[in-house]
């Protein structure tokens, strides 16, 4: 039976709104649940930043503190990681600084610095030779028994120089550490972590230099600075740390050799013509021996010198680290002349002329207390090489070069008492243009009568006295350390006696001092008569 349209919809409404209600609740419910997840997801979300930032935070602070804990360290090692130590009478400067590589160092100014593979540590220990004390050294001299206690604790000074540095720098470290730890942080327990992190770190690095320490390091030394650029004069590094051993018996031995020198000095009367007597001191070819300047020191001072003479070689190579080498000859407070050497470059002269008692000749002429000194530097420049016997070539450079000084001489307009040149190969032209040449170059004296009196010309020529430097340790005997007292009248101006003093080289132990009347001579080509006493 048919059904009309209005009765079908009426019929179907109520399960229309039913399914219509499902969905909407349906909906609600999803709806509900998203936002649970939601919520869920952003609690645990919101958890996690809190823990990140808490990590990451804390993260950052422990890297801080390690940094300013070990950077604190190393500025407190900077400045505080360094002490003096007398070893025997030399006083030695004891350093530890901060190194990616572990090992020694052993500095030798001017010389250079000779490198150990002593440990494997990031610490390294630098040792620095400076200065022998002139006190303790008098107070070892007058001890029977002084060198040969010291040459015994020489080890046990090192020792203890070593031990009292290494608990100097360990403390200075960890205050640097918990300096700068205050300074950044400001707060106590911060401050605490900072030293403990330093107090790792030193502990640690102290570990590792005693568990790799090598004793036989120093069999191996690694040569910088003038003894890298010196091989010919160092020689194989094995024979000279052999040798070392004997230059430094050389500075103790020197201890006796200066008290018997005073001891001599004592008994032999000073030549003194009269009150105004003119004590010149002639040295040569230093060759950078800073046992030299003590000597030079003693004998200006004992003699009462009025003023030195340096005919040249002052340094080996000429370069600009020599330079420190000539600081003593302003305490020597003397005038100093000086003339170049074939060892000594025009940065050498420079150096020289910059103390204030130095006078620095170039084919120039001086007047000092009265004397009237003419001076060339040697023509040549050649530190690398053995100029001892000149060839023709060279024999003609140096003649020339005495033509160029008398020329100077002769045209000075006033006479002229004293000539300087460093190889008395250039001495000469000089005959009868000045009655006395001084040189040196040769490492030993001798005395020759250039030509016949009246008129006549001395030409003296000066041993090492610096015994030439390391050179002096290659041959089997050592260059004595060599130097003279040359006396001269007021009126006159001329040499009436000169004292010759030598010190015997390393290992050697003696010490002579000759006095020599200087007479007219009277054949050309012989020495002078001398009258020792």
């Amino acid at each position: 039976m048919p059904v009309s349209r209005e009765a079908g919809t009426a019929a179907g409404r109520p399960g229309t709104r039913l399914s219509r209600a499902a969905a909407r609740a349906s909906r609600a419910a999803g709806r509900a649940s998203q936002a649970m997840d939601r919520a869920e997801r952003g609690t645990w979300l919101a958890a996690w930043r809190i823990i990140r930032r808490r990590w990451v935070r804390r993260a950052a602070i422990s890297l801080a503190l390690l940094v300013v804990g070990v950077g604190g360290a190393c500025l407190g090692l900077v400045l505080g990681g360094s002490s003096h130590q007398d070893v025997g009478p030399f006083s030695a400067r004891f350093s530890i600084t901060p190194a990616l590589h572990g090992g020694t160092t052993v500095e030798i100014p001017p010389l250079g610095s000779l490198d150990l593979r002593s440990h494997q540590a990031p610490v390294r220990l630098t040792i620095r030779l400076e200065s022998l004390d002139q006190a303790r050294t008098l107070a070892l001299a007058t001890d029977r028994n002084g060198l040969t206690a010291a040459g015994q604790q020489a080890v046990s000074d090192v020792e203890r120089g070593v031990i009292r540095l290494a608990l100097q720098s360990a403390g200075a470290a960890i205050l640097g550490a918990m300096a700068l730890g205050a300074l950044l942080f400001r707060r106590m327990n911060r401050v605490a972590i900072c030293g403990a992190m330093a107090t790792v770190a030193v502990l640690a690095s102290g570990a590792a230099a005693l568990l790799t320490f090598r004793p036989s390091s120093v069999e191996e030394p690694r040569f910088n600075g003038l003894l890298a650029k010196a091989p010919a004069v160092v020689g194989d590094a094995r024979r000279i740390s052999g040798q070392f051993n004997q230059y430094q018996l050389e500075l103790q031995r020197l201890v006796t050799n200066m008290t018997r020198l005073y001891s001599t000095f004592s008994n032999l009367p000073v030549y003194e013509p009269d009150p105004t007597t003119i004590r010149v001191l002639h040295v040569s070819d230093l060759h950078l021996n800073p046992s030299a300047w003590s000597v030079i020191q003693t004998v200006v001072q004992q003699f009462d010198i009025n003023l030195v003479i340096d005919t040249g070689d002052i340094d080996d190579w000429g370069t600009p680290i020599e330079t420190s080498f000539v600081a003593p000859i302003g305490n020597l407070k003397v005038p100093y002349v000086y003339i170049r050497g074939n060892h000594d470059s025009a940065v050498t002269a420079a150096a020289v002329a910059r103390e204030p008692n130095a006078i620095v000749l170039e084919d120039q002429v001086t007047v000092v207390d009265g004397l009237t000194i003419a001076g060339i530097g040697d023509p040549r420049f050649t530190p690398d090489k053995s100029t001892r016997t000149p060839d023709a070539s060279t024999q003609s450079i140096l003649t020339a070069s005495g033509n160029q000084l008398a020329s100077t001489i002769r045209s000075y307009g006033k006479p002229v008492d004293i000539a300087l040149v460093h190889d008395p190969a250039s001495a000469e032209p000089m005959v009868a243009t000045v009655p006395l040449v001084l040189a040196g170059h040769l490492h030993h004296r001798e005395i020759h009568t250039l030509s016949e009196p009246p008129g006549g010309t001395l030409l003296m020529v000066e041993g090492s006295t610096g015994g030439a430097g390391l050179r002096g340790l290659e041959g089997e005997k050592p260059t004595p350390l060599e130097m003279s007292v040359l006396y001269f009248d007021q009126q006159q101006h001329k040499l009436r006696a000169h004292d010759d003093i030598t010190i015997g080289g390393a290992g050697q132990t003696e010490v002579s001092l000759e006095r020599h009347l200087v007479n007219e001579p009277a054949v050309p080509g012989a020495s002078p008569s001398p009258s020792p006493s």
